[in-house]
């Protein structure tokens, strides 16, 4: 009940926040703190989705457009995801079907560096965004999470991935 709450109140945030422009987040955490990368008005090539019909594009981002609001942690989620030899994280819109009037059910594939995975997405309709969350794992994508001091630090295995995308009707 808990982690529902704390991941309503982020998606409230980030609606909030960010209105009017598409937006990705990744939040995770430390055994000592959060972390949040985003790359906050991301575009794709309909940066306004329709949702009349049941396809959305795809979405190619940059991984070093990834800002985390503190450089050391930037240059660790940079370096964690190779950017330099993997330079994009892939989102692709499989299936999107309308269950009722603000309610969305999406088939998502996310690629990062070799790894693509499958993800069943719900997305909720709110102020002409379609807002959705969906929680993964480094070791999804064959990812060892990043230790610090000899292991004193770590990052924890999952990952929040929230989207934010305008839409018109």
């Amino acid at each position: 009940m808990r982690n529902k709450i704390i991941i309503a109140l982020l998606l409230f945030l980030f609606i909030t926040i960010s209105a009017q422009n598409n937006g990705l987040e990744i939040n995770g955490w430390t055994n000592v703190s959060t972390f949040k990368c985003s790359i906050p008005n991301f575009k794709n090539s309909n940066s306004v989705i329709s949702i009349n019909g049941n396809k959305i594009p795809n979405i190619s981002l940059l991984i070093e457009d990834f800002d985390c609001r503190n450089k050391m942690m930037t240059t660790d989620f940079r370096k964690v995801l190779k950017s330099e030899k993997y330079p994009h994280l892939d989102i692709k819109f499989l299936e999107f079907t309308k269950t009722n009037s603000n309610k969305f059910e999406a088939v998502v594939e996310v690629k990062m560096m070799t790894v693509a995975r499958k993800y069943n997405i719900d997305f909720s309709y709110y102020n002409n965004r379609l807002v959705g969350n969906k929680r993964v794992k480094f070791s999804d994508f064959k990812i060892i999470p990043p230790k610090k001091m000899g292991g004193i630090i770590y990052v924890k295995d999952e990952l929040d991935l929230v989207f934010s995308l305008d839409t018109k009707e």
